[in-house]
């Protein structure tokens, strides 16, 4: 079993201007992205597999990230079927001077396991064993089901 708290998976990102659209905040392709790469790694550390996007609930973008601004984009795994992995996915803009971060974008993320053919493989179980495991579970199974 692997405990909830290891699959999560934080990453950081400067928002530059190739990142930007005509606007100069981050391109919503260029956030998804993170959120994918992100998820995958939580995923794959989850299952010990390498792991495939499945499906992606709809991704609510909040607030801009302004070019000079720092995306944080956390994932963690908050439920397991028999191949398929359940993450909660959350980019936060990040100030660079004082750490203050804001919930920006949100979603929700279907993982599958793989096996050497690419057909899907079972997954762990998910253990959660603290009081912040439980607190990101709950979390993710309101927002995902």
């Amino acid at each position: 079993m692997v405990d909830l708290i290891d699959t999560q998976i934080i990453d950081r990102n400067r928002i530059q201007p190739h990142h930007a659209n005509n606007l100069g905040t981050a391109h919503g392709g260029n956030v998804l992205r993170w959120m994918d790469e992100v998820a995958a790694m939580s995923a794959m550390r989850f299952a010990g597999r390498p792991c495939v996007t499945a499906h992606i609930d709809s991704v609510d973008f909040e607030k801009p990230l302004a070019i000079g601004d720092i995306a944080l984009v956390e994932a963690y795994v908050y439920a397991a079927g028999r191949t398929s992995v359940r993450l909660r996915v959350r980019a936060f803009g990040e100030d660079p001077l004082t750490g203050e971060t804001e919930l920006t974008t949100e979603s929700y993320f279907v993982f599958v396991a793989i096996d050497d053919n690419g057909k899907p493989t079972p997954v762990p179980d998910l253990e959660v064993s603290s009081e912040e495991g439980e607190r990101l579970q709950r979390a993710g199974l309101d927002g995902g089901g």
